[in-house]
């Protein structure tokens, strides 16, 4: 069920060469709402504004059971797509997702266990380390883990540190 939505008509793509590991162009950015993008149920600052840019190179979705009752506001301030899980099974909702856009167009950043999934689905998952933790299991899946998502969206901002983390 969708909390609140802004589609773009025509998407586009980030590419990128990664030295070992391959050619990637993904379309789509899913992440995870609370203790990623929110701490205690507020924006991590410097998050709108790199969710503005990278608006425009990606198709962005928030997936969250809105525990705090706060997604469909924060999805509209911030311009992108909400998708909101049903309560329990949130992990394998998650993964369903990222497989419905087609696993390899996507780029997944959470925190959490329910976040595991999902960020091995994805063909890049990356991990944050937030105010508040990170799941073992989400680092373990995850292709690169930082030490909070203003890194984690700079990351996709300026590729060139993306390569340096990631290639063989």
């Amino acid at each position: 069920m969708a909390c609140a939505a802004n589609f773009v008509e025509e998407v586009q793509v980030l590419s990128l060469q990664v030295p070992g590991v391959g050619g990637f162009s993904w379309q789509y950015l899913v992440l995870d709402l609370n203790g990623t993008l929110t701490v205690d149920g507020e924006l991590v600052a410097g998050v709108p504004e790199r969710l503005t840019q990278l608006g425009e190179l990606l198709e962005i979705s928030l997936l969250t059971a809105d525990t705090r009752g706060t997604a469909q506001a924060l999805a509209k301030a911030l311009g992108v797509a909400c998708v909101r899980l049903e309560h329990g099974a949130e992990a394998e909702q998650k993964a369903r997702y990222v497989a419905s856009l087609g696993a390899e167009r996507v780029i997944a950043i959470g925190n959490g266990q329910n976040d595991a999934q999902m960020l091995a689905r994805a063909s890049l998952g990356i991990a944050v380390l937030g105010s508040e933790g990170a799941s073992f299991k989400a680092m373990a899946n995850a292709d690169i883990v930082v030490p909070g998502i203003v890194e984690a969206l700079d990351l996709l901002l300026k590729p060139a540190r993306l390569l340096a983390t990631w290639r063989q």
